[in-house]
C-alpha cells in the first residue's frame, strides 16, 4: 500500500461533535476520510517508517492485534448522545441552567465540544442513567473499582493534552457546588472539594479554580453567569499535591534513637498516623464531610495489582528503578485518598488524564486502560479537531541503516556511545563538551529547523508587538550528567586554562548561547532544570545547584530589577527556577526570553508553554505512553483564533526527534501549511497599571420606596403565563429494551400554595428590599406576602398541564419576583406623583471588574494603543475603521486620562426588552478630567451608534435613565455619565460639547 500523505489533518470544528475521521488499517493511519465519529478504541498508534522491515518494537508490540474497542465508553457515549438530542431531560433546574449557559451559541468564549461532553457524561451518570434503564453503568463502575480501588468511587474522563482539563474541573466544581447550594439535602452533590495534583507546577496552576483568585477560570473562561459567583464563593476548595500525603516525622531525633525506640512497634511513634496526616492536609476544610476529590493527571494514582494476579515483568536497571519509583508515588497517592475516605468520607472521585493507563511495574498489562473511564477524547481526536499541535517525527532519512530513521530511534544509537552515567562527578569541565555523533547531528539538524521559525519570529515586528514570545526548543535527558553535557554544548561553558584562569566559551548553537564576548548573559537564552526535584517540593541536590549556579544568580538579579520592592534573597533557588520554568513563553514574565529548556528527567505534566515548537528526547522510551507524555509538553496551541474561511483552527506543528511516536505519517515531509491570519495577543500590560479602569457590575436596579405602606398597581406587564413549552411536566421514557416509564412533576404539584407565595415573597424581599443601605426591614415582609398572594390569584395563568407550584423553580420564581416588584414601584409612582430614586443591585461576589484581567488572542482587526492612554495593548475592532478612529480621537484628547474598548471585559448593562432581561455592552469606557481634579475623574461610557433600531434605543435609554443614575446614587462607585456618538470622525467635538453642557447646567454628578 502506498504511504499516506496527509496535508492537513484538521477535519472537524473544535466546538461541535466530530463527524469525520481518518481510517486506520493494519498498517496504521490512512488518508481515507470516514464520515462519522471515530469509536473509542484501545490503543495508541504510531506512524510507520518508510523503511522496509518491521515496526519499531518495544517490549510490548503496539500493532494491529492490540486494537480493541472501548465498549463501555462507546455505549455510554451513545446513550449520552441520545439524551443530548432529546433536550437534556430529567436533570435539576440548576444543571439545566448550566448546560444551557455552556452551550449558548452567542458565548464570546465558546467551550470545546470535548469539555462539554465530559460534563454531560458525568451528569448523565449522576442524574439521569438510572431513570432511563441504564443502571448497568453504575454496576460496571462499581465492579471496576472493586477490582482496582476497593471502597472508592472513581470516575475517569480521558482528555488529550491541550483539550482543556482544567476548564472541565471548573465546570465540575460549579455543577456540584451550585446544585448543593440550591438543594442542600441532595446527597448527590457536595460543596467541598479536594484537588490533588502530581506536583507543585500543577498545584500552583490550579489556583485558577479558586473563585477568589484574580485569574479564576469561572470568570475568565465564563464558566458560570456572574450572578452565580457568590454561590461558588460559599464552597470550600483545597488544592494540594500528592506529596503532602507522605507521613511526616513528628519528632526530630537521631536515626539510632528512632530505631531503638521503635523496636516491636507496628507503627513508629515518631511518624504521623493516617488520621494525623488527614487532619494536617485537610485542616482548611474544617468539619466538612463527604467531600469530592478531583485527581489531575490521575494516571499517577493507582494501587498495584495483588501479586497473585500481577503480570510477570522482567525489569532491570533503569527501567526497574523507574517502575519502583512510580509504584511508590502511586501508593502514596491512593493511600492518602483511602485515609481521607476513612476519616472524613468521600462523595465521589473524578479522575482527569490524557493517559489513564496502567504502566509497567503496576502488575497490570502495560497500557491497560483504567476500567472506570467513562468518556474519551483521544489525542488523534484532538488533532483532527485542531485542538493541539500536530507532532511530526522523522519517517525517513538517507542513512540507510537500521529499521528506523536515525533521529527517531536516537537513544538506541547513542546509549552505548560513551554518555556519562548517573552519579558521575559534576566537577567543572576542562575540555570541550563532546557528544556522540548521532546526538550532535540530531541537535544540529533540529536546531537548523528551529532557526527558520526563530528568524520568522524575529523578522516579524508586528508579531512581537502583539505579545508573541520566541519559539521554544526543549531537550529531555535521562540524568543530570547527560543534561549538563548537552546544556554546556548548547549554551556555553566555563573552561579552566593551564594557569588556573577561566574563560567562558560560547555554545555551539548561537541563538541558545548564554555566553557573549566571554561573558554570561544577564538574561539566559537556555535554562537547565531538574523537573523531578522541582515538582516534589524537596530541595535541589547540591550537585545540581552547582552546575546551575550561573542561571540561578542571573535570574535572581533580574527578579530584583523587575520587583524592586521584594527581597530576592529570601526566595529559594527552587522558587526562582520554578517561576522561570512556569513562565516560559509568557510575555512580561521572568521566563519570557527563554528559548531553550534542557530538562533532567521528564518535563512535568502541567508545564504548558504554548510556544514549544521543537522537542528532542535524549533518553529511553520504553512505552508509547511515555512518548505521548513527553510529546504532550509541546502540543499546546499558540493561537485559538478560528479561520473564518474554514470554521476550523489552522494547523500548528511541533517537530520531534528522539521520541519514537507519531499519529500523522509523513507529515514531517509535507510542505508548510499556508499561513493563516496572524492572531494578536490582546492583554493588560503590567507597566501600564496606572491606567487601570475599574467598573461596577450590576445585577439590576431597585427603587427607594416609602417604608410605611407599600402600594402596588398591577398592569398588563404584571401577568405571567406558565406553559409546558418552558418546562415539560410529563416525560415518557423508553429504554433500549423493556417497558416504558412516565415521569411527572407530581411531587412539585403537591406543594401547598402558601409555600409558593412565601418563596416568591422571600425572593421579592431578599432581592429588592433587604439589600438596601439601611439594612434589614422585616416589617415589610407581611405586606410583600399579601401583595404576592393577590398576584398569584389574579395575574398567573396556568396553561394546559401546568400548575402554580412551578413557580417554586428558581427561574420562574425570579421572574415572578421581578413582576411583583415593578407593580410596587408603579404603585409608589402613582401614589406620590414622583419617580422613586433608583439604586443599583450589585453583584454580591464579583462586584468590581477591571482591565487588569484581560488576556486573549484575536484575528479581528486591531489598533495598537498609546502606552500613556490605555492599560490594554490593543483595541479590537468589529469594522475596518470606526473603532480605530474612535480610539485615535480619544488618545488625542488631553482631557482623556485613560480609555479602553469594552471587549472581553465582562462589563455589561442589564436591560429589559420585550419582557426579557438582556445584557448591553457599551463600546468604550473613558476616564476624563472634567475639572474636578485627578482624584475625582469622570467615568464616561461612550457608545458609537449606527442606524436606529428598537433594541439599540432600549439599551441607550437604560444606560441613561437607569444604570447611570443608579450607580451615581450609590455614592461609592465614582461619577459616571453616558454619551452616544454617531460620527467617530467628530468624536472630540461631540464629547467636549457634552462636557460643556454638564458644566453649564451646573450639575456636579454626585
Amino acid at each position: 500500500m502506498a504511504d499516506s500523505i496527509i496535508e492537513n489533518p484538521i477535519l472537524n470544528s473544535p466546538f461541535r461533535e466530530p463527524d469525520r475521521h481518518f481510517r486506520f488499517d493494519d498498517n496504521g493511519i490512512t488518508n481515507e476520510i470516514v464520515s462519522s465519529r471515530r469509536s473509542s478504541i484501545y490503543f495508541v498508534p504510531i506512524a510507520k517508517s518508510k523503511r522496509k522491515g518491521k515496526q519499531l518494537s518495544f517490549d510490548t508490540e503496539w500493532t494491529g492485534d492490540r486494537i480493541e474497542e472501548n465498549k463501555t465508553v462507546n455505549k455510554i457515549r451513545e446513550r449520552v448522545g441520545q439524551w443530548r438530542k432529546g433536550g437534556y431531560v430529567s436533570i435539576t433546574p440548576t444543571t439545566r441552567r448550566l448546560l444551557d449557559y455552556w452551550n449558548n451559541p452567542e458565548r464570546d468564549r465558546k467551550l470545546f465540544f470535548c469539555q462539554i461532553e465530559a460534563l454531560e457524561t458525568i451528569i448523565y451518570i449522576a442524574e439521569v442513567a438510572k431513570k432511563y434503564g441504564d443502571a448497568w453503568i453504575d454496576n460496571e463502575l462499581r465492579e471496576a473499582n472493586d477490582g482496582s480501588n476497593p471502597g472508592l468511587n472513581r470516575i475517569a474522563s480521558k482528555m488529550a493534552t491541550g483539550s482543556g482539563k482544567t476548564v472541565v474541573m471548573a465546570m465540575l466544581i460549579a455543577w456540584h457546588c451550585l446544585n448543593k447550594l440550591e438543594n442542600p439535602q441532595d446527597n448527590r452533590f457536595s460543596d467541598t472539594f479536594l484537588l490533588i495534583a502530581p506536583g507543585i507546577t500543577i498545584r500552583d496552576r490550579l489556583r485558577v479554580l479558586l473563585p477568589n483568585d484574580p485569574s479564576n477560570y469561572y470568570r475568565e473562561r465564563d464558566i458560570v453567569p456572574p450572578e452565580d459567583m457568590e454561590g461558588l464563593g460559599k464552597g470550600k476548595i483545597l488544592i494540594t499535591n500528592f506529596h503532602s500525603f507522605k507521613m511526616r516525622e513528628l519528632i526530630d531525633a537521631p536515626k539510632l534513637n528512632k530505631k531503638i525506640l521503635g523496636v516491636g512497634q507496628e507503627k513508629s511513634a515518631f511518624t504521623e498516623t493516617p488520621d494525623q496526616m488527614v487532619r494536617r492536609v485537610c485542616r482548611e476544610l474544617g468539619n466538612k464531610k463527604n467531600i469530592v476529590i478531583l485527581n489531575d493527571e490521575a494516571h499517577h494514582c493507582y494501587r498495584r495489582r495483588p501479586e497473585t494476579q500481577a503480570v510477570e515483568e522482567d525489569l532491570t536497571g533503569e527501567d526497574k528503578r523507574e517502575a519502583l519509583k512510580r509504584e511508590e508515588e502511586a501508593r502514596i497517592w491512593i493511600s492518602g485518598i483511602e485515609a481521607i475516605r476513612n476519616k472524613i468520607g468521600v462523595r465521589a472521585i473524578y479522575d482527569l488524564s490524557a493517559t489513564p493507563f496502567f504502566l509497567r511495574g503496576s502488575g497490570w498489562p502495560e497500557g491497560t486502560l483504567f476500567p472506570w473511564v467513562v468518556s474519551d477524547f483521544s489525542l488523534i481526536d484532538a488533532i483532527e479537531a485542531g485542538l493541539v499541535k500536530i507532532p511530526r517525527v522523522p519517517v525517513d532519512d538517507n542513512s540507510v541503516t537500521g529499521n528506523e530513521p536515525t533521529y527517531r530511534e536516537l537513544w538506541q544509537r547513542i546509549k552505548d556511545a560513551g554518555l556519562p552515567k548517573k552519579g558521575r562527578s559534576t566537577e567543572k569541565a576542562t575540555e570541550e563538551p563532546s557528544l556522540p555523533v548521532a546526538l550532535e547531528g540530531a541537535i544540529q539538524s533540529l536546531y537548523r529547523n528551529y532557526q527558520k521559525d526563530y528568524l520568522k519570529w524575529e523578522g516579524n515586528p508586528e508579531l512581537r508587538a502583539r505579545g508573541r514570545t520566541p519559539p521554544v526548543f526543549i531537550v529531555v535527558c535521562n540524568n543530570t550528567n547527560v543534561s549538563k553535557l548537552v546544556y554546556d554544548y548548547i549554551s556555553g561553558w566555563e573552561k579552566t586554562l593551564a594557569d588556573g584562569s577561566t574563560v567562558n566559551v560560547p555554545g555551539k548553537l548561537p541563538i541558545f548561547s548564554n555566553v557573549d564576548r566571554d561573558k554570561f548573559l544577564a538574561r539566559p537564552n537556555t535554562i537547565l532544570v531538574d523537573s523531578m526535584q522541582l515538582e516534589s517540593g524537596e530541595g535541589m541536590s547540591a550537585d545540581f545547584k552547582k552546575i546551575a549556579s550561573h542561571e540561578i544568580e542571573n535570574f535572581k538579579n533580574e527578579y530584583r530589577e523587575r520587583f524592586p520592592g521584594r527581597d530576592a534573597d529570601n526566595i529559594t533557588d527552587e522558587d526562582i527556577l520554578r517561576e522561570v520554568m512556569n513562565t516560559v513563553g509568557k510575555a512580561g514574565k521572568l521566563g519570557e526570553h527563554v528559548k531553550c529548556v534542557v530538562s533532567v528527567s521528564m518535563l512535568t505534566e502541567g508545564w504548558d508553554a504554548n510556544t514549544v515548537t521543537h522537542i528532542l528526547g535524549v533518553r529511553a522510551f520504553g512505552t508509547q505512553l511515555l512518548c505521548e507524555q513527553v510529546v504532550g509538553r509541546g502540543l499546546r496551541r499558540m493561537s485559538y483564533a478560528i479561520n473564518p474561511e474554514t470554521g476550523h483552527f489552522d494547523p500548528e506543528y511541533a517537530e520531534v526527534y528522539g521520541v519514537p511516536f507519531s499519529f500523522i505519517p509523513a507529515s514531517g515531509n509535507t510542505k508548510d501549511p499556508p499561513p493563516g491570519p496572524i492572531p494578536t495577543r490582546v492583554r493588560a500590560l503590567e507597566d501600564r497599571i496606572d491606567l487601570e479602569i475599574r467598573f461596577p457590575r450590576l445585577l439590576g436596579y431597585r427603587y427607594d420606596i416609602a417604608d410605611s405602606k407599600l402600594p402596588h398597581k398591577f398592569s398588563e406587564t404584571s401577568r405571567l403565563a406558565l406553559s409546558t413549552a418552558d418546562v415539560p411536566t410529563k416525560v415518557q421514557c423508553d429504554p433500549i429494551v423493556g417497558t416504558s416509564a412516565v415521569h411527572t412533576l407530581d411531587d412539585l404539584r403537591s406543594k401547598r400554595l402558601n409555600e409558593v407565595a412565601f418563596l416568591v415573597a422571600s425572593k421579592v424581599y431578599g432581592t429588592y428590599f433587604r439589600k438596601s443601605e439601611e439594612g434589614e426591614k422585616p416589617w415589610l415582609f407581611p405586606q410583600i406576602l399579601k401583595i404576592t398572594q393577590e398576584w398569584l390569584s389574579t395575574q398567573v395563568k396556568c396553561k394546559d398541564d401546568t400548575f402554580p407550584q412551578l413557580l417554586l423553580l428558581a427561574e420562574f420564581a425570579n421572574d415572578a419576583a421581578a413582576k411583583i416588584y415593578h407593580a410596587i414601584v408603579e404603585g409608589s409612582r402613582e401614589q406620590t406623583g414622583t419617580q422613586p430614586s433608583v439604586k443599583p443591585i450589585l453583584q454580591p461576589y464579583d462586584t468590581w471588574g477591571s482591565t487588569r484581567y484581560v488576556d486573549f488572542d484575536t484575528t479581528r482587526p486591531v489598533y495598537a494603543t498609546r502606552p500613556d492612554k490605555c492599560h490594554i495593548s490593543h483595541v479590537v475592532a468589529d469594522t475596518g475603521s470606526w473603532e480605530q478612529k474612535m480610539a485615535e480621537g480619544l488618545e488625542d484628547m488631553s482631557e482623556v486620562k485613560a480609555y479602553v474598548k469594552n471587549h472581553n471585559l465582562r462589563f455589561t448593562i442589564p436591560y429589559i426588552l420585550n419582557g426579557e432581561q438582556h445584557q448591553y455592552i457599551p463600546d468604550f469606557i473613558t476616564r476624563i478630567d472634567d475639572g474636578h481634579g485627578s482624584d475625582d475623574l469622570l467615568n464616561l461610557l461612550v457608545e458609537v451608534s449606527g442606524e436606529a433600531k428598537k433594541e439599540k434605543a432600549q439599551k441607550v435609554d437604560t444606560a441613561r435613565t437607569l444604570w447611570v443614575p443608579a450607580v451615581n446614587n450609590h455614592g461609592g462607585l465614582g461619577r459616571w455619565q453616558f454619551i452616544e456618538i454617531s460620527d467617530p470622525w467628530d468624536a472630540k467635538n461631540t464629547i467636549r460639547a457634552f462636557l460643556n453642557q454638564l458644566k453649564q447646567a451646573g450639575r456636579k454628578v454626585a
